[in-house]
């Protein structure tokens, strides 16, 4: 088996009561790998704030150690995440790692494109940490295949190319206590992050929350649950019950009745929607607005709709249709279960280090 350290960025509180989904993929991917017995450190900046720089024990095999003190010879793997993991490896001395595996979240090009929801100097040096990963990664993970497409016309053919979406828990909390205020009608949840570094999509998104919260008011209430910028929300339409740490995020998807998500813009290129996978893991019926390159998990599992990009019409009535229809939801869960977990997703990674480590 392998030693396998993890890096992301040099957030201290990432770990206290993880909300972005960014953190917690990065927890996530690094306890699949230790479930599947290699040794695995998360390197962490927290303990630049601690008194302790004692490693953590988060379970088997998994670790959190002080980032500042990794020695990177001693690893057999590095596994940054995001543009922003393979930076923090950068600044920290350890970018000449002889096998490196980089994985990205959204894939962008040399200059501003439809559906990359990234522009000017920002997706510049995004493009520019991808040129540096294609010449130092031994591999690279990204989420959908029109990324690798991008990143071949664009950057050139890589060796190692990866394919692994997002995905959720095998295991969810039971559901504990109601979070919605008392309120007759439908409760619909848009649970997830309004990117404060994505300002052009945060707008996007606000707004078409704002439109639906008003299309459904006669019918019930839009709640939104996460992280990020909510300033331009609207609260006549839309209620934001603030960011929750991930494990009480699940009570909004059990008492919720329908989930919902919007995009960005008329596509998403390459990069999907995590909470699909979540609301279905939780058997909540999902009304998701079409362009992702997962919308077709929605279809897939049985429970929910996929709309026309930027009719809120249409989904305003089919978020009240799915309220009232009998689903099947635990064929979907089911479904998800047997597809889209992280231990499904550490699998690529399991086939990859087995030719590495083969004992």
């Amino acid at each position: 088996m392998a030693r396998i350290v993890t890096v992301y960025n040099t957030e201290r509180d990432a770990f206290s009561n993880p909300r972005d989904m960014a953190h917690i993929r990065w927890i996530k991917i690094s306890d699949a790998l230790a479930r599947l017995g290699h040794q695995v450190d998360i390197a962490s900046a927290e303990f630049t704030f601690r008194l302790s720089k004692r490693p953590v024990s988060m379970g088997a095999n998994l670790r959190r150690v002080p980032l500042a003190q990794v020695k990177w010879d001693e690893y057999d793997v590095v596994k940054t995440l995001f543009h922003q993991g393979f930076e923090t490896l950068q600044r920290s001395s350890g970018g000449a790692h002889p096998l490196l595996i980089a994985k990205l979240g959204s894939v962008v090009g040399p200059v501003d494109m439809p559906g990359i929801y990234f522009y000017g100097r920002q997706r510049e040096r995004m493009f520019e940490i991808q040129r540096e990963i294609h010449e130092r990664a031994r591999y690279v993970t990204l989420l959908s295949p029109p990324g690798r497409t991008l990143w071949e016309e664009t950057i050139g053919s890589h060796q190692g190319f990866l394919l692994v979406p997002g995905a959720a828990d095998a295991v969810i909390p039971a559901p504990g206590r109601n979070p919605y205020p008392s309120r007759p009608g439908i409760r619909a949840v848009f649970s997830g992050n309004l990117y404060d570094v994505q300002p052009e999509a945060t707008r996007v998104l606000s707004d078409k929350l704002n439109a639906l919260g008003a299309r459904l008011a006669p019918h019930g209430r839009l709640y939104a649950v996460g992280p990020g910028d909510r300033s331009q929300l609207d609260p006549r339409f839309v209620t934001h019950l603030g960011s929750v740490a991930y494990q009480a995020s699940w009570d909004h998807l059990h008492f919720a009745n329908v989930g919902v998500v919007v995009a960005a813009g008329p596509f998403m290129h390459n990069n999907e929607s995590t909470k699909i996978y979540h609301y279905l893991r939780a058997g909540l019926p999902t009304v998701s607005e079409s362009g992702f390159p997962n919308d077709d998990v929605v279809r897939a599992s049985g429970l929910g709709f996929v709309v026309e990009n930027g009719n809120m019409d249409e989904m305003a009535a089919r978020v009240v249709e799915a309220s009232t229809l009998q689903w099947d939801r635990s064929a979907a869960q089911s479904w998800i279960l047997a597809r889209h977990t992280w231990d499904r997703r550490a699998e690529v990674y399991r086939d990859v280090l087995r030719r590495h480590f083969p004992a």
